[in-house]
């Protein structure tokens, strides 16, 4: 019998380079910050890191270059326990994000995509049988739109549910977005995507009608906004102190989607999740954060 998936990932695989700040730069300014870190990171690997940290049967699709980076990642996704057999290498440089890290502990990102910009459908194709067998397959929008609509559409006709994590925001096709089930955002990719902004719950509405056969807005300490057929839901997280948002976010889709694989309702799935990324904000670093379910808070 073929190897079942809980989730497969198609994304991206960076480098995160991260510095602490005590204040972010005006234009032309200098200040000094912390020693330079560098963690496994990029949006679809720390997807897949979490998720396998969490217990899950996780594959990703993607591509890294042929440099030390390269290697960096390798051996996170591959000490995670996540399945490499499509995660393929690119002559040239590994994605990298640069990431500032404030005292507050928000961040902000700079992505270099590298070698994330050579996900082709060609390598979608090559992971058809690895697609077929999960019972969710999750995207973000750090790999060509291309790659990404081959591999929804590969994910819907094999009987799997899609996720999109929408960030960083970017157009998406209505065919794709017709197919997520849930659409993921926060506050400001959902305003960006409903021309502006407006009340959670009435935002969770408006984005069902925008054409996802689910959505989930996630609004940082005050939990996430959940929306399906059934209605919507507001769901409160944890209280945690924050030290490092970096990841958190990623930490939080990845759990959403091992629940769904599991077959938790959409609510259901969401409350886990916000234990989830709760507890990822607690540490620094993205993956390096990431907690097995003996570390969730309560």
């Amino acid at each position: 019998m073929p190897e079942k998936y809980d989730v497969v990932v198609v994304g991206s695989v960076n480098a995160d380079l991260v510095v602490g700040v005590d204040r972010r730069p005006a234009p032309g300014e200098t200040v000094l910050g912390s020693d330079l870190a560098t963690h496994p990171g990029g949006k679809g690997a720390n997807q897949a890191v979490a998720a396998a940290r969490l217990g899950g049967r996780v594959g990703i699709v993607g591509r890294i270059g042929d440099d030390g980076h390269g290697a960096l990642l390798r051996g996170a996704l591959a000490g995670a326990g996540v399945d490499l057999a499509h995660l393929a290498v690119t002559p040239g440089p590994t994605g990298v994000a640069l990431i500032t890290v404030g005292p507050d502990g928000d961040n902000s990102i700079i992505v270099s995509p590298g070698a994330n910009a050579r996900l082709t459908p060609d390598d979608v194709a090559a992971a058809r049988d690895m697609i077929a067998a999960a019972s969710v397959v999750t995207f973000q929008l750090e790999v060509p739109m291309p790659a990404i609509e081959a591999a929804a559409r590969a994910a819907a006709s094999a009987g799997a549910r899609v996720v999109l994590n929408l960030s960083p925001t970017a157009p998406v096709p209505a065919e794709v977005l017709a197919l997520c089930d849930p659409l993921v955002v926060n506050e400001h990719e959902a305003a960006w995507l409903l021309g502006g902004p407006g009340e959670p719950e009435q935002m969770a509405r408006a984005l069902l009608r925008s054409g996802p056969r689910s959505a989930v807005i996630t609004l940082g300490a005050d939990g996430v906004v959940v929306a399906d057929a059934e209605g919507t839901a507001t769901i409160p997280s944890p209280k945690v102190e924050a030290v490092d948002t970096t990841g958190a976010g990623d930490a939080f889709t990845a759990a959403l989607c091992l629940r769904l694989a599991r077959g938790d309702t959409l609510p259901d799935a969401a409350r886990y999740a916000t234990r989830v990324g709760a507890a990822a904000v607690r540490k620094p670093g993205a993956q390096t954060s990431y907690p097995t379910p003996e570390d969730l808070p309560a």
